[in-house]
């Protein structure tokens, strides 16, 4: 009777690896794939690296410095949500910034959509010269912003070529880059010169639509307005979406043309209609050396993106359509 008991008490013994069946066996590695494998974490460790160092850890010490006193200079003091809480409820140029930059998106990215569609829907014609003009019309995109936002200084002059161009008509033409209410749309003016981006994109999935559906919707008698918007538009969606997204983005981080087409120092009034978050951004952090405050405002703008990132995203279902998907 004890000896059944002992029995019974005594635990199984655990197989071990050659008594496992080949199915619960962990299966090695051969020495061609640790080889690719090591190939593999040294050929990515760079992008690795450079992310941990250039991204990912900055970003981490501006969420800190963002509830922090910090002038660069001295030890960062602990001020909590501070920072937040002035910006949202006690500077009226966070709000001034944020409005422009949202007038500056709210116009100049549809305003680029509906140019590069255009001049897409022109280039995918059958037109002599068409790749000289595909070439040129995608070579502004090409040139730094900076040298654009200097040619757009002497093209916005007030003895330029656009206000020369309205004196034909006997129209006097604004200071653009002075007169506050016309600062914005000089801005978006210039906006309109990088399209030819937008253009590349929906011209080769223009190229890729099936010429099948076109030839069923003639001999249907539909009209080229019909088919454009029955055949071409649809198939454009997923680029439309892409171009739309990206251009929401780049317009909130709108930089380089307000600084340069409208300096601060020399011309306040017209830089104060101009200002946009990351300007404003950058002033307060470097100018005023409040790195802390600086850090707040970039997260905000970080929140602002990927709300209406979200948005954008939430609504693909009504009206972006993919040919694989099946509504």
């Amino acid at each position: 009777m004890a000896t059944s008991t002992a029995s019974k008490a005594a635990p199984e013994a655990t197989p071990t690896a050659a008594e496992k069946p080949p199915s619960l066996r962990k299966p090695k590695l051969s020495k061609r794939r640790r080889r690719e494998a090591l190939s593999f974490y040294l050929f990515i460790s760079p992008w690795v690296i450079g992310f941990l160092v250039f991204l990912l850890g900055p970003m981490i010490a501006s969420v800190y410095y963002s509830l922090t006193d910090w002038d660069s200079f001295n030890a960062p003091k602990w001020v909590g949500i501070q920072n937040y809480v002035t910006a949202l409820t006690d500077d009226p140029v966070f709000w001034k910034a944020l409005w422009n930059t949202f007038y500056y998106a709210a116009i100049s990215v549809p305003l680029g959509l509906v140019l590069g569609l255009w001049l897409a829907n022109l280039l995918n014609k059958q037109v002599r010269a068409r790749k000289l003009f595909r070439t040129l019309i995608y070579l502004p995109t090409l040139i730094p912003l900076v040298a654009t936002a200097m040619i757009f200084r002497m093209v916005l002059a007030p003895n330029g070529p656009i206000n020369d161009f309205l004196g034909l008509f006997g129209l006097s033409g604004p200071n653009w880059l002075l007169d506050g209410p016309w600062v914005k749309p000089a801005l978006i003016l210039m906006s309109a010169w990088g399209a030819g981006a937008a253009t590349v994109l929906l011209l080769a999935a223009m190229k890729g639509i099936p010429r099948e559906l076109y030839e069923a919707a003639e001999v249907d008698g539909a009209s080229a307005t019909r088919q454009f918007w029955s055949i071409t538009l649809p198939h454009l969606t997923p680029i439309i979406f892409f171009n739309l997204i990206m251009g929401l983005i780049n317009a909130f981080q709108i930089f380089s043309q307000v600084y340069i087409l409208i300096p601060k120092g020399k011309n306040p009034a017209g830089y104060d209609a101009a200002q946009t978050m990351v300007p404003l951004l950058f002033d307060q952090a470097f100018s005023y050396y409040r790195m802390g405050y600086a850090s707040a405002i970039s997260w905000l703008l970080f929140l602002v993106i990927l709300v209406f990132t979200v948005i954008a995203f939430r609504t693909t279902r009504r009206w972006v359509f993919y040919e694989t998907e099946v509504k």
